[in-house]
């Protein structure tokens, strides 16, 4: 336990801003000269069903503040947790890295915290709603207040009084100035959520063990309390129906009442199986999903957007133009529900998506998962296209992996002054602005658009390239999409594509070059927006690829004693790995490595830019 005993240590405040990571000065500055109260933008937000809520933002240098004290507090929490359940998932290896995070196991034993699910690590809407799939009743309990219920006296009396943190009562008063505005938690601070949970635990104990006492289960997010049964009747105690209204139990009332909280009457309900059940916004009759008309709404949008090219968000009487940033946001949403579905379906399908070859390639299907993908899957997965390939603000780059974008973006770093088009210098700083982006490869988007790294995925992705760009009626595409690929026997069936299928045109194409093929040419236009470009061959050589481009100086530089050798003389067990060599070497050392073999590749970039602007 590292961090709180640490916290529990110190005494004074330059000793708690060192274990906050931050400068003695910047602390005194921030919280006895300029003062807290001084350091928030307030504004209100509407709530869903009515009234406004009032969010007390703090300014960036309180913000840092407090996010440092956010991920101490959380970083102790781990440490607590670990210390009280031993063989949890959140503490024991083996477990920490299952497919699922299993918040609801047989055994005690292994059984983790799953009593508050906001503003935790590991949790959120999603694993509060699963507490309570399947039950015949769930309460709905909000708290009046929450944040306003913690006062400043209460913040600094739990520091100094609780068991787990016994903090010297100096450091217990700055913790509550870092926290407060105007002497209590501000909604808006991201250190709030994180002191309410802490504060609050002592009544997610006892609320659990009445839930327990009569049959139900028991969770808490923030400010709304959830309790469900299988029973066919929900326990009076806990909570009764009366003349339209509901009647909590007096051991209940008593407990929030004890915690410093009351019941907010008004949203108190009672859900019953045979009508939809939420909790968190989620429904939880059968599984956790989104509302039916939150995602017809989404839908409409996604529509809207294919067609058109934008969309709009309905709020009461009020029509604006929507954020497309927004709308992903909302769809990632509903796709981690699916996810998560897809994961406790029998049998599960492997969070990393490694399918029944043998049944795929019966099909002739062996890298493809469209058949596999739901209706929202598909809309998404249509969205990813539009969004990446269609309808992006940059020029888009593909490479075969992580380590080729590094060395990429390294080389622009170091070339910037050279490729204007490429990236642009911020002003009045050493920093630059890239002018293009580089695709993310995760297991969602290999899933969702068949597409990873390496020529057998870009011959598919290039295949289907064409049929996916008609879905779409939206102005064309402002930017191209770049494919960079190693000259060498990777992309082989990419570059047969071309040959054969006779698809694309290659450049140069004035008569000097007549004889130029895909291997040897600056660039190939597919069609549409996509293009291909291989690393350059140097004279006399038949393949290529990025490495080849530094010069060996850099290629066998150390580190710790280890080199990065050419493919040919490469020996895995004792030279570098890619990871490595990109990591350590190119971008922690661009300063002084060497990238003019680089210029001719970055070159063909820019005349792919130059080339789609002459003829979008």
């Amino acid at each position: 336990m590292q961090k709180i005993e640490a916290l529990r240590k110190i005494t004074t405040k330059p000793e708690l801003a060192a274990l906050l990571g931050i400068k003695a000065s910047v602390l005194t500055y921030a919280l006895y000269i300029v003062k807290p109260q001084n350091q928030y933008i307030q504004f209100k937000i509407k709530k869903k069903n009515g009234g406004e809520r009032l969010i007390s933002a703090p300014t960036d240098k309180l913000k840092s503040i407090q996010s440092a004290l956010s991920d101490l507090l959380l970083d102790c929490l781990d440490e607590i947790y670990k210390s009280k359940f031993p063989d949890s998932e959140i503490a024991k290896q083996k477990l920490k890295h299952s497919k699922v995070l299993k918040i609801k196991i047989g055994s005690a034993k292994n059984k983790q915290p799953s009593l508050s699910h906001g503003f935790e690590r590991n949790r959120s809407i999603i694993t509060n709603a699963i507490m309570h799939i399947g039950k015949k009743n769930v309460l709905n309990i909000d708290l009046e207040d929450f944040f306003g219920s913690f006062n400043f006296g209460r913040i600094r009396g739990f520091f100094i009084k609780n068991e787990n943190f016994k903090l010297d009562s100096n450091i217990a008063t700055v913790i509550a100035h870092i926290a407060c505005c105007n002497k209590e938690l501000p909604q808006g601070s991201p250190c709030s959520p994180v002191i309410t949970n802490l504060i609050a635990h002592s009544l997610d104990i006892r609320l659990a063990a009445l839930a327990k006492k009569h049959s139900c289960t028991y969770t808490r997010y923030a400010d709304d309390i959830t309790f469900s049964t299988r029973e066919d009747t929900f326990p009076e105690s806990v909570m009764r129906q009366e003349g339209g209204g509901y009647i909590a139990g007096k051991k209940l009332r008593s407990e929030i009442r004890r915690a410093g909280f009351s019941i907010k009457e008004s949203k108190t309900r009672i859900q019953y199986a045979d009508s939809r059940q939420d909790v968190t916004g989620l429904i939880v009759n059968q599984k956790p999903n989104v509302k039916r008309e939150y995602w017809r709404t989404v839908r409409a949008q996604c529509n809207s957007l294919f067609k058109t090219g934008k969309f709009v968000e309905v709020a009461g009487e009020e029509q604006t133009v929507g954020n497309i940033n927004v709308l992903e946001g909302r769809l990632n949403f509903i796709d981690q529900l699916d996810h998560y579905n897809r994961l406790r379906q029998k049998p599960a399908l492997d969070p990393n998506y490694h399918l029944k070859r043998d049944a795929l390639v019966q099909q002739k299907k062996a890298k493809q998962r469209s058949h596999l993908l739901n209706s929202r899957e598909k809309v998404f997965s249509k969205f990813l296209f539009y969004r990446y390939f269609y309808a992006f603000d940059k020029p888009l780059i593909l490479t075969e992996g992580k380590t080729d974008n590094t060395y990429l973006k390294s080389a622009i770093w170091k070339l910037a002054a050279h490729y204007p088009k490429l990236a642009k210098a911020k002003s009045n700083t050493s920093a630059y602005e890239l002018l293009l982006r580089f695709f993310n490869y995760t297991e969602r988007t290999n899933f969702l658009l068949e597409l990873a790294g390496g020529g057998d995925y870009f011959k598919d992705f290039a295949s289907g390239y064409a049929e996916n760009y008609k879905k779409y009626k939206a102005p064309r595409p402002e930017h191209p999409v770049i494919i960079i690929v190693d000259n060498d026997s990777g992309p082989k069936d990419l570059v047969n594509l071309i040959a054969t299928k006779k698809i694309g045109s290659i450049y140069p194409t004035n008569p000097a070059h007549s004889n130029v093929d895909v291997r040897n040419s600056d660039f190939v236009h597919l069609f549409h927006n996509l293009y291909i470009i291989l690393t350059p061959l140097s004279a006399g050589s038949s393949s290529s690829d990025i490495e080849l481009l530094f010069k060996d100086v850099d290629r066998l530089r150390l580190y710790k004693g280890k080199s990065f050798n050419t493919a040919t003389k490469r020996d895995n067990s004792k030279d570098l790995s890619k990871e490595a060599f990109a990591t350590h070497i190119v971008s922690a050392q661009k300063n002084i490595v060497n990238f003019d073999g680089f210029k001719e590749l970055l070159d063909r970039v820019v005349s792919v830019i130059n080339h789609y602007d002459s003829v979008k």
